[in-house]
């Protein structure tokens, strides 16, 4: 199971396995840049299973990306095989809104001997690339990131990224364990509901060694940092499939 998983990522399938922070970021940076963020089964009416024999034959067998629920899903459970400490939190993604979102992502929390540490593959915008140490006022630097934690009263974890010079909120959660079926129910409404904003059209992201590519509708884009560097609108069906396969990997 781990063999495939680092197949998978692209990493040996011999990688020893550490019970460290350099290596835990190293599966999270592994994991942005070979596994797409994905909505296609969701477009398609496919049920999405939280399952984790469903999520690992889907994403690591079949060659497949997911969204949060998925990758955080897996992650937790591939983490907990190679015998890591580590649980689910509900979080609120809070960049962008102007009022108070209902928590509807979902995020893995993993113990070390030197603290605890968020990981987060399931973000198709800007994301941490590595594992985040959770530390109040921390500054950490991530290949040309910035982000620190703050603690709220109301929120818990405020994660914030440094944007433009100024500190903007990125993610909130609260410190309560949570469980696979936990995620059922937001899950069902990403999938399901009028105002979901995952039903509507492909939305797909890839990390790359210098920046993402996207696709959001009928629009291709590649990113080096924040900057665009490359687009191309109203892309053909036929341009779409190719994209698919060749930019974000997936075996469609």
């Amino acid at each position: 199971m781990i063999k495939n998983f680092f197949k998978r990522i692209n990493l040996p399938e011999n990688t020893e396995i550490e019970h460290t922070p350099e290596f835990l970021s190293l599966i999270v940076n592994k994991c942005v840049t070979n596994i797409a963020y994905e909505n296609l089964d969701i477009l398609e009416d496919k049920p999405i299973s939280l399952e984790f024999k469903d999520m690992y034959e889907k994403i690591v067998l079949k060659g497949k990306g997911g969204y949060c629920f998925e990758l955080n899903g897996l992650l937790t459970h591939i983490l907990r095989e190679m015998e890591f400490t580590v649980s689910d939190r509900f979080a609120r993604y809070l960049r962008g809104e102007k009022e108070i979102p209902m928590r509807r992502h979902r995020v893995s929390v993993v113990k070390l001997c030197t603290g605890n540490y968020m990981c987060d593959i399931g973000v198709g915008e800007i994301a941490p690339r590595e594992a985040l140490k959770i530390e109040e006022g921390l500054i950490q630097n991530i290949q040309g990131e910035t982000y620190k934690f703050e603690k709220s009263d109301v929120h818990g974890w405020v994660l914030y990224d440094l944007y433009k010079g100024q500190w903007r909120e990125y993610i909130a959660f609260t410190e309560e364990d949570q469980y696979d079926v936990d995620f059922i129910q937001p899950s069902f409404f990403c999938e399901k509901h009028p105002s979901s904003p995952f039903n509507k059209a492909p939305m797909l992201a890839i990390k790359t060694e210098k920046g993402r590519k996207t696709i959001d509708g009928k629009i291709y884009k590649e990113f080096e940092g924040t900057k665009l560097a490359h687009i191309e609108e109203n892309i053909t069906e036929e341009r779409y499939r190719e994209l698919l396969k060749t930019a974000f990997k997936l075996n469609v």
